[in-house]
Order: structure tokens, then C-alpha cells, then sequence
């Protein structure tokens, strides 16, 4: 599983990286270059296969019943993406480490780095597309971390939540087009859907799935309508914005469009939306990437235009666009991080990015000036360079597209004009910037960058040219290959050759040069008339009008719901479930009662529900008296305990027991600090209402619980009851269920419960409350925090109880108990050493942070399941065998064990965590009161 790793090791990397820059900040560097060679190694093994035109696909068995397995594919497109995600993150991992200063955090900044590139080379190599999409919304989270990693620039928060709603609404979309279609292929593996093209482009849902699915990816490659958001990240550091904004996430649009082109396109539909798209964008982004005064920003405008190039070829659809189409992406990956990182130099030594003030840089800096000028040159398509091949085919096949046509000469016509624009603002970059003058009030004296700083753009400008002069011997291996698996077809006749003789490709290619130097020439009134216009029809004003209404209309609702009442706001939630749950009853036409024969009701039944109605109804009716509605409550659950044991099930009844247990110790110390007994609530008329709200809602739930407890059903307690001791080991069938056939839920729940614990910690922690110095009835509390009784006896229990603990863990699997409860069952004794015996002598023994042990049984028991796949097992697969020890004899072990100690432990963390931070506030409390009292009886 070779792809796995290759996927899985710059998230792992992410979390080495962070915890290394503790050595320092270089370290943090050194090791996320040595994460992502380690994962180009892992990857090239692989590459010949791919490069031969072979697609190897790797499955681990996942949720088989669902047909969703963790697979992974290399193919020529997979292998081109992650070549570029891997290397050109490398050229920016050594770039950043100039780039960053000495305040910025090092670790954080490549930790978030890695989680990115662990998430762009999941979409490039993901066989499943649910799969795809989890790693796509990795990209949208990842990515808002680095535009907003300078956290303290309001510009950084607002860029950094623009990118985030605006692709995250795209994965919304996106996720329902994958929905469908799997719907229409029966299946999500990217192997079925490729090979089903006339199947979905025939389907009646192909029009919403196609409409769907390009929402997603308009939205992550900034397509009009969708555009605005990058120029707005462009706050973010720039070794991010030539890593994200030029090479990779922009491109994980163009790459979805590449990786389903053969399943989706070839419609009217497809051409229209997607070639519409493509063209709208190619010339908005061209015009205003001229007027942009900022580098950055011009630098955004230019990769929202070339983004829209590559959309418009993939539009056309031809088989010769789709190979100019990932032609180009490889160019404008090359060329545009180059100029990036070279506008992150001018930045870092001049200090501004204002090209209003950036002029005659070439006789300060004139290395760095030679590199940003032959990366711009292959942005403006200047031919013996990289960008003017990609670009030829471009024009050719707008050519050839519309020969024939009435308005043919339309296409070609706004296609050259586009790159008359690029040409403009190409020259703009080059002129503006290092010569055109002195520069103006800078805060520092220019000077070139350290010289590591400056080996990145060198290696890609180096490749622009080697790109441009040999494209045959440079690029033609790997671009074969991405574009056959873009087209799934014999790839068609093209060349790669500079010269082509004088056609119209060239013709257009000539007037975008001489039609651009010309409008840079003359620029002066058309930015005239564009500062008249400016920002009248912006995008950006667009949408914080649309988000400010959004807010506005949430803020009406929330008003209207919340009422500062919680008795209100439960009535009308109590309300609409039974307005929602009535409509089943009304329009019910079989009776109330099915056809099941009941079960007798024996006495003691009836004596254990009377007393249960008993103690529920004395809760209601004394709920001002705080402490006792508490003591009733847990009168309540014992009674549900008893319940659990007569019909069988001791595993429910030791657990309710256990959690009744340190719920009530919970809600003691929680009200500790409550008054001790509530205040009186008058109106006759509410408590009528409420009454009868009470009354019709367990009426409702009664009558619920009858109809379906008198008809038959069909239990699956019958396959547990079958498969629980030879497939899971254990005769304990509860048990089984939990850590083995439903162990992914078990998973679920212990990493909400340490959650939890951990947002409770993090509300509790530092909190000061001062606890009541009276009871109810005006007594003062007793100064002795700590009776010798029951200090002395929690001590001596503590042994007794650990080892009940680990009798009911290890016995789990066979017999009633498990990880659970025996969790809660230490937790409690563990607790009852801090309220018995104070903060300062337990702490002493027992350390209060828990966050460790938390940590620890999550890993345990994700490894627990990680290690199933090592044997090509599906997640969490247990397995168990018998060793027969001497004395003991036959001992059963089986790996459900570790992850049920995993389980234990996140629960003894968990319930620890909470129960320890309000005892620290109640012994607190507590402390200095007696501390008062006792001074003031000495004295």
C-alpha cells in the first residue's frame, strides 16, 4: 500500500513537524523536507508503471456493504499532480524558511503546510470519489489555516473566511453531485465511473449531477462567478500563495475537470457551462490583472485568467484541448510559482509589494530581476519559453474549434485579446518594477536575498526554459501520460515542436505580442477610465452584501426563537415534535395496537415501574429542593438498572449503574456552587400549559412505544447471537458488538467523549467561583474540609476498587464488563481521593492533567484498527487466539482487548478531566473557607 503512504505521510508529518520546532525553528524546516522526500520516495517506485501508461490501483477494504473502500489510484494524471504537489512544496519548504521571520512561528507554518499537501496528494491519488471529497473539504480546512496564518491581520481573517464559505459551499455542492453520481454508475470507485460515460451522459439526472459537480469545482479553481475570493487570499504569506495559489489547490478545480472528462463531457451542456465559464473568466481575469497596483494582486488576477484557459480547452472538448489543456497546467504551475516567490523576495527586501513605488530594481538586485523577467516572458507566451507552447495549442485549437462557423472569427478574436492583455500585464510586472525609473519611498534599502532563498525560482525558471527549448526530451514523457488518462483513449496526433511554420496559432500568438506591448504603451487612459468605473461592479461588494443579508436574516430568526427564556424555548421545541410527530397518528389507517401476544405482568414488574412513576413524578413535584430531586433521580436509575438486570442484559445494568454513580457525584459538585434550592415560579396558568404540553408529549411517546412494542419485528440480535464467539472471540455478545462488528461507532463515541472533556476543561479551566458559605437553612458549613473517616476509608478502598477495574476490563470479553465501565469504575475512585483527601495530597500522588491518558487511548485505538488493514482486513477486524500458559492454562487474546484498553483509557482520561476541574473549584472553594474559619476560631 505503497499510495497510502504516500498519502498518509505529510499528515503524520504534520504532527512530527509541530512537536520538532520545540528543538527550534530550523529543525522544523529540515524535517518537513525530509517528510516530503520521504514521501517522493514512496512514490517513485511507482512512477514507470505510470509513466507506461498503466494505472495501478491499491484497495483496503473499508465499508465493503456500502461499497466504500479507501483506495487509491496512480495513473499519468495522479502521477503529474503529485509530482507537482511534492515537488514544487519541496522549492517552497526551502523558500519559506528565508521567508518567514524570526516572530512568525516556524512549526506551526509547516505543520499547516504538510496538512495541505497531505490533502492535495488525497485528491490526486483517491480511486473512491467520497474519498476524494473528504480530502477536498482537507484542502478548503488546511488552506484556511495558511491564508490565516497571520492570525493578528484582520485582512488575513477576512481573506482566510472568504476562501473557506465560498469553497466550502462548492464541497456541498460537490458532495450531492457525487452522490448522484455513484446513484447512476452504482458505484463511487472513479474506475466504474470513467468507464460509464454514455451510461450518465444518457441519465436523467446527468444535467444536476454535471451542474453539481462543476460547482465544486468552479468555487476551488476561482471561476466567474466564483473569482473574487483568491485575489482577497492573497493576505496570506507568500510562500503559501505560490504553493497553494499557483500550484495546487487553484488547480484541484482543472483537476477534477481532467479526472472526469471522460465520463461528463461531450455534451452541449458540458461545452456551454464549462467552455462559458472558462472563457468569462479567461478575459475578466486578463483585464484586471492590468490594474492591479499591488504585485500579489496582479499576480491573482493572471492565475484567475490562465485558470480560465485551461477550464475554456477542457470545454471544448477535443481530444487535442485536452492535451493543451494539462500542458498548461504544467507550464502554469512552473512559471507562476516562480513569479510568486519572486514577488515574495521584492516584498521581503523592499518592503512593499506597490508597484507605484517598485521601479528600477534591476541595478539593486539584478539575479532576482533576471529570473522574475524570463518567468514573466513565459506568461506572456514569448516563444523559445514554456508558456508560448501550451499557449499555440491553445490558439490553434480556438481556431479550429469555430472554422466553418458564422461567427467563428468571435472565438479566436477574444482569445487573442485575452492575451493581449497578458502580454500588457506581463510587461507591466517587468517594466514597472525594475526599471521605469528610482524607487519611491521604500523602507529599505533593496538588496538581493540570501542565496537558498533564491535556488527555488532558479530550479523553475530553469525549467521554463528547458521546458520551451527541448519540450520533446523534457515534458513529452509525463504529459503523455496525464493526458491519456485524461482522455481514457488513443492519445491523438500532436507535436511539441517550437517552429510549425506561419499559421494562424502563430499569427495570433504575434499580435498578442505586438497588441500588448501596445496597450501597456498607451495604459495611461485606459487606467484613467477604469479607476471611473473601479469597484462599482465588484464581486467582493457582491458578496459581503449577500453575507451581511445572511446575518441579518439568521439574526431575525435567532431573535424570534431565542427569548432569554428556556421554558419557552423548550415549549416551542416540545411543540413542533408533536405538531411533526401528530401527522403519522392523524393519518395512521391501521390501529393503534398490533397483533403481538403481551407478556404477563408479574408483581415485582409492577412494583419496580409504580416506583420508578413514583420517584419521577416526587422529582417534578420537589424540583426546588435541588438535592432531593437528585437523590430521585438516582432512585430513577437504579430502578432502570433493575429493569436491565430481569430482562437479561448485566452489561446495561453494571454500566447505568456506573454512570448513575458519577452523574450523581457530577451534579453534587456542579451544584455546589448552585443555590441550594431554586426559585419559586409563579403562574398558574404557565404550569397549566406546561402540564398539558407534559402530559400530551408522553402521551404521544407512550402510545409510540405501544404500537411498536405489540408487532412483530425482526431482530438482528439472532446474527450477533451467531457470529459473536467464532468471528469476534468473545462470548460477551455486548461486548463483541461494542469494540469489534460496531467498533467504528465505539471510536466515534470515545473521540466525542474526549472532546467534550476537553471543551468542559477548557470552560472550567482558570474559572473562579466562590461556593455558598450558608446551607439552605442558614448553617454555616463544616471547617473540617476532610473527616478522618472518610479520608481513611477512601484510601483503603482505592486498591479494592482499581482492582475490581481491572477484573470487569479484562473479563470484558466473555463476560459482563469491558472498557466502559470499568473506566467509570476507576474514575470514581479515582475521583473520591480528591474530594476525601484534598487537591494538594492527591495531586501529590496523582498527577490532575488527564490530557496524556486521553491521547493515549485514542492512539491505541486507532492503531488497534490501523493494524487490520497490515493483513488487508477492513478497519477494526479483530482477530483472537488461545495460548495455553503454565498454571493458568488456556488463555484466550484477542486485539479487541487493546482497543477495549484504548476505550478505558479515554474514558478514565475523559471522566477524570471533568470531574477533577469542578472538584478543584469546589476543594478550592472549600479550602478558603476553612482557611477563614480556622484563623478566625484561633484567634
Amino acid at each position: 500500500m505503497s499510495l497510502a503512504f504516500v498519502v498518509l505521510t505529510p499528515f503524520i508529518g504534520s504532527a512530527i513537524t509541530a512537536w520538532v520546532s520545540r528543538l527550534g525553528r530550523l529543525h522544523a524546516a529540515w524535517m518537513a523536507g525530509a517528510i516530503t522526500l520521504l514521501a517522493i520516495a514512496w512514490l517513485l517506485p511507482l512512477a514507470s508503471a505510470s509513466l507506461q501508461g498503466q494505472t495501478v490501483i491499491q484497495h483496503l477494504s473499508w465499508i465493503p456493504s456500502l461499497g466504500l473502500d479507501l483506495a487509491f489510484r496512480l495513473d499519468g494524471l495522479g502521477l503529474l499532480f503529485a509530482l507537482l504537489i511534492l515537488g514544487i512544496g519541496l522549492l517552497i519548504i526551502l523558500y519559506a524558511r528565508y521567508y518567514l521571520s524570526a516572530r512568525d512561528s516556524m512549526g506551526r507554518f509547516y505543520a499547516y503546510l504538510l496538512l495541505f499537501m497531505g490533502s492535495m496528494l488525497g485528491i490526486a491519488l483517491s480511486e473512491n470519489v467520497i474519498q476524494l471529497l473528504i480530502f477536498w473539504e482537507l484542502t478548503s480546512v488546511s488552506s484556511f489555516l495558511l491564508i490565516s496564518y497571520w492570525q493578528q491581520r484582520e485582512e488575513a481573517r477576512n481573506g482566510a473566511r472568504m476562501a473557506l464559505a465560498v469553497t466550502g459551499a462548492g464541497g456541498l455542492a460537490l458532495l450531492g453531485g457525487f452522490i448522484l453520481l455513484g446513484e447512476i454508475t452504482g458505484s463511487y470507485n472513479l474506475s466504474v465511473i470513467l468507464a460509464s460515460g454514455d451510461i450518465i451522459r444518457a441519465h436523467a439526472l446527468y444535467q444536476p449531477t454535471l451542474v453539481l459537480i462543476l460547482l465544486g469545482a468552479f468555487t476551488k479553481s476561482a471561476q466567474f462567478p466564483f473569482h473574487f475570493w483568491l485575489p482577497n487570499a492573497m493576505a496570506a504569506p507568500t510562500p503559501v500563495s505560490a504553493y497553494l495559489h499557483s500550484a495546487t489547490m487553484v488547480k484541484a478545480g482543472v483537476f477534477l475537470l481532467a479526472r472526469l472528462f471522460p465520463a461528463l463531457s461531450g455534451t452541449p451542456e458540458w461545452s456551454w457551462l464549462v467552455g462559458g465559464a472558462g472563457l468569462i473568466t479567461l478575459c475578466l481575469g486578463a483585464y484586471f490583472a492590468l490594474f492591479k497596483h499591488d504585485l500579489k494582486g496582479l499576480l491573482a488576477y493572471s492565475t484567475i485568467s490562465h485558470l480560465g484557459l485551461i477550464t475554456l480547452l477542457f470545454g471544448i472538448g477535443t481530444p487535442l484541448a485536452a492535451v493543451a489543456g494539462v500542458f498548461h497546467i504544467i507550464n502554469h504551475a512552473i512559471f507562476k510559482a516562480s513569479l510568486f516567490m519572486a514577488a515574495g523576495i521584492i516584498d521581503h527586501e523592499t518592503g512593499t509589494r506597490d508597484m507605484r513605488q517598485l521601479n528600477g530594481l534591476w541595478k539593486y538586485m539584478p539575479h532576482t530581476a533576471l529570473l522574475a523577467m524570463i518567468a514573466s516572458a513565459s506568461m506572456a507566451g514569448v516563444p523559445l519559453l514554456n508558456g508560448f507552447l501550451s499557449k499555440e495549442m491553445f490558439f490553434a485549437e480556438a481556431v479550429h474549434l469555430t472554422t466553418g462557423l458564422a461567427w467563428g472569427w468571435l472565438l479566436p478574436a477574444t482569445v487573442t485579446l485575452a492575451g493581449i492583455f497578458a502580454v500588457a500585464y506581463s510587461l507591466r510586472f517587468i517594466h514597472d518594477v525594475f526599471f521605469n525609473g528610482e524607487p519611491k519611498n521604500l523602507s529599505k534599502t533593496p538588496h538581493e536575498p540570501p542565496r537558498w532563498m533564491k535556488v527555488p525560482i532558479e530550479v523553475l525558471v530553469v525549467l521554463c526554459l528547458l521546458v520551451g527549448i527541448f519540450p520533446t526530451f523534457t515534458v513529452q514523457p509525463i504529459l503523455a501520460a496525464a493526458a491519456a488518462s485524461v482522455l481514457q483513449t488513443t492519445l491523438p496526433k500532436y507535436s511539441l515542436a517550437i517552429w510549425h511554420g506561419f499559421n494562424p496559432a502563430l499569427w495570433m500568438s504575434m499580435i498578442a505580442l505586438a497588441g500588448g506591448s501596445l496597450v501597456y504603451l498607451g495604459r495611461q487612459p485606459l487606467f484613467a477610465l477604469h479607476e471611473r468605473f473601479d469597484g462599482r461592479f465588484e464581486a467582493k461588494a457582491i458578496y459581503n452584501h449577500l453575507l451581511e443579508m445572511l446575518f441579518s436574516f439568521a439574526g431575525k430568526i435567532t431573535k424570534l426563537l431565542n427569548t432569554n427564556s428556556l421554558q419557552r424555548m423548550l415549549f416551542i421545541f416540545f411543540a413542533s415534535a408533536l405538531a411533526l410527530g401528530s401527522t403519522a397518528f392523524i393519518n395512521a389507517d391501521t390501529p393503534l395496537t398490533g397483533t403481538r401476544e403481551l407478556l404477563p405482568v408479574d408483581a415485582l414488574s409492577l412494583l419496580v415501574a409504580i416506583g420508578s412513576i413514583a420517584a419521577a413524578l416526587a422529582a417534578v413535584m420537589l424540583h426546588r429542593q435541588r438535592l432531593t430531586a437528585l437523590i430521585l433521580l438516582g432512585a430513577v436509575g437504579l430502578a432502570v438498572a433493575l429493569v436491565f438486570i430481569k430482562f437479561s442484559a448485566p452489561d446495561l445494568a453494571l454500566t447505568q449503574l456506573s454512570v448513575e454513580v458519577v452523574t450523581i457525584v457530577l451534579l453534587l459538585l456542579a451544584l455546589y456552587f448552585l443555590p441550594q434550592q431554586s426559585p419559586a415560579e409563579p403562574g398558574f396558568l404557565r404550569h397549566g400549559k406546561d402540564l398539558m404540553l407534559a402530559a400530551v408529549a408522553g402521551s404521544g411517546a407512550a402510545a409510540l412505544t405501544w404500537a411498536i412494542l405489540t408487532r412483530p419485528y425482526e431482530s438482528i440480535a439472532g446474527y450477533f447471537l451467531e457470529k459473536s464467539l467464532p468471528e469476534g472471540g468473545g462470548a460477551n455478545v455486548v461486548n463483541v458488538i461494542l469494540v469489534d462488528f460496531r467498533g467504528y461507532d465505539t471510536l466515534g463515541e470515545i473521540t466525542v467523549l474526549a472532546l467534550a472533556a476537553l471543551g468542559i476543561y477548557a470552560m472550567l479551566d482558570r474559572l473562579l467561583l466562590t461556593g455558598p458559605k450558608h446551607d439552605k437553612d442558614n448553617r454555616r458549613w463544616n471547617w473540617d474540609a476532610y473527616p478522618v473517616i472518610m479520608t481513611t476509608f477512601s484510601r483503603l478502598l482505592l486498591p479494592l476498587a482499581l482492582l475490581v477495574a481491572v477484573f470487569i476490563l479484562l473479563r470484558g470479553h466473555n463476560q459482563p464488563g469491558g472498557g466502559f465501565i470499568a473506566g467509570l469504575i476507576t474514575s470514581v475512585a479515582l475521583v473520591m481521593q480528591y474530594l476525601a483527601n484534598g487537591v494538594v495530597w492527591t495531586q501529590n500522588r496523582l498527577p490532575a492533567n488527564m490530557h496524556p491518558l486521553i491521547a493515549a487511548g485514542l492512539l491505541i485505538a486507532v492503531i488497534t484498527g490501523l493494524g487490520s488493514w497490515l493483513f488487508r482486513h477492513p478497519f477494526l477486524t479483530s482477530t483472537f487466539g488461545h495460548i495455553n500458559w503454565p498454571l493458568i492454562g488456556d488463555f484466550e487474546l484477542a486485539s479487541a482487548m487493546a482497543f477495549d484498553l484504548g476505550v478505558y483509557l479515554v474514558v478514565v482520561g475523559s471522566t477524570l478531566l471533568i470531574l477533577i476541574n469542578l472538584g478543584l473549584l469546589h476543594q478550592t472553594s472549600r479550602q478558603s473557607k476553612a482557611m477563614k474559619e480556622s484563623q478566625k476560631w484561633k484567634r
